[in-house]
């Protein structure tokens, strides 16, 4: 479903409520370096404003699911009654009622017609969900959502849609993606606080054990190993950032140069410390939160390799996107060298910016259907941006499909709904983009060859631990 359908009513978040957003009891000592307490309260203290924030972010997202919730079953509900798939819907009570807006007029309000076209589309399903919303039985019971305190608080009745209930497990199972990056964001913050007051105490502890300054200290481990900053480094810094500087080179040159020398002595100054740690007596109780392992269907979905492998690999993927492209040949390469230990899924995620991509997915449903999946996809990614509905069916008659059953699901949109089904789960389980790679359920960030590969061994490895007799 579109992103811009639902949370045009967000409530704003209770004061002071609870935002249900850490991952774990946070242990009083965070650390102790050489003998040395940090608490959580001193590592706390030092980014309370931060935190405090972020909590209010989380309240305010899970208020905001609620809506997004109510709305999006109003627009599917809307769909079925007309016998259409959602994307059908809303090409047509948004997209086509909107315009393009013409150069001149997106130069007068100083902005670009993408932009100015989004907008518009915003207000207009905003409206038209508003009038669903009207028509329909929506009962709100909670005038803010809470967190579930225990399991049973997940039953807790949010509100009602034509009858039918949205729970708080409904709501905390949608945002177990951002729910992990909240956490994610708040260990970063205590770590950017607790790895300095580490290093500083083992940079004192030595400075002390050799009977000199911690300033002194620096200047003989640190300072003759910095190197000096190049011209050519601050030029290409210049060029990397001059959307985000206001002012030429010649008037920064100085101002950059210092930023990178600053970076350098701080890089430098870290490596020493990590090789004080190596020595050093030293325990770190902050752990970082564990990823969630989401369950994806992969029943009828493009599938190679045993369906009781070890391992499950599943792709979202988008046709026309070349990282896509890119990286399929590497998942090839990968099932072929663990044989039958993976099984890889593909599961379709076309992107907005991407117009040819969602019948592109739909095309390539339809060669699966004839057994011949796997040749199409290759040749979708080889043929990019090649990729209009006449090229999609002069794909077709190279791979010799049987050309009518092809043309007519291609014509009639016939499996709209399977990739639209595709995408749904994807934003459930958090993907924003294409490739996203998950191995048994967890997400692979890194994919590169190397990492995809180290995933899938720990994987195997967990799994056949888990599998063994006791």
């Amino acid at each position: 479903m579109k992103w811009w359908i639902a949370g045009w009513l967000a409530v704003l978040p209770a004061q002071g409520q609870d935002c249900g957003c850490e991952s774990g009891p946070l242990p009083e000592v965070l650390a102790v370096a050489a003998g040395v307490r940090i608490t959580r309260t001193e590592v706390n203290a030092a980014i309370e404003p931060k935190v405090r924030e972020l909590y209010r972010q989380v309240v305010e997202m899970r208020n905001r699911e609620l809506q997004v919730q109510i709305n999006s079953r109003l627009v599917e509900a809307e769909a079925r009654k007309r016998g259409v798939s959602v994307t059908t819907l809303l090409e047509q009570e948004v997209i086509s009622k909107v315009p393009r807006p013409a150069e001149a007029e997106a130069r007068e309000k100083a902005t670009s017609i993408e932009k100015l076209l989004d907008q518009r589309q915003k207000e207009l399903a905003s409206k038209w969900v508003g009038r669903l919303r009207a028509a329909a039985d929506v009962k709100v019971l909670a005038q803010a959502v809470a967190p579930p305190v225990k399991e049973s608080d997940r039953a807790r009745v949010m509100a009602t849609v034509n009858g039918r209930p949205i729970t708080s497990g409904d709501i905390e199972d949608a945002l177990r993606p951002l729910l992990y990056q909240a956490q994610l964001q708040l260990y970063n913050l205590r770590k950017s606080v607790l790895d300095p007051k580490i290093n500083g105490i083992l940079l004192s502890q030595e400075a002390q054990r050799r009977k000199i300054t911690v300033d002194a200290l620096i200047a003989e481990e640190v300072t003759p190993k910095l190197q000096p900053v190049a011209e050519t480094d601050a030029l290409a810094f210049f060029r990397q950032n001059q959307n985000r500087l206001d002012g030429a080179y010649e008037q920064l040159k100085d101002s950059i140069v210092q930023h990178l020398q600053n970076e350098e002595q701080r890089k430098t100054e870290e490596a020493f410390a990590a090789l004080l740690r190596k020595s050093a007596r030293l325990e770190v109780f902050l752990k970082p939160p564990v990823e969630p392992s989401y369950s994806i269907s992969t029943s009828d979905q493009p599938a190679r390799g045993r369906p009781d492998a070890p391992v499950t690999l599943v792709l979202f993927t988008d046709y026309e996107c070349p990282s896509c492209a890119e990286l399929h040949p590497v998942l090839e390469k990968l099932r072929e060298e663990f044989k039958d230990q993976v099984r890889l899924v593909v599961k379709d995620f076309p992107l907005s910016q991407h117009v040819r991509a969602f019948k592109a997915a739909e095309a390539a449903e339809a060669a699966r259907v004839q057994g011949k999946y796997w040749e199409f996809a290759r040749k979708l990614y080889a043929s990019q941006p090649a990729l209009s509905v006449d090229n999609l069916k002069t794909y077709a008659r190279e791979l010799g499909l049987d050309l009518e059953p092809f043309e007519q699901a291609l014509d009639s949109a016939a499996y709209s709904a399977a990739v639209e089904r595709d995408l749904n789960e994807g934003r459930a389980i958090g993907v924003e983009s294409a490739p996203a790679v998950f191995v048994n359920g967890r997400r692979v960030t890194d994919k590169s060859y190397e990492s995809l590969k180290r995933a899938i061994q720990e994987s195997r490895t967990r799994s056949v631990a888990a599998s063994a007799p006791r």
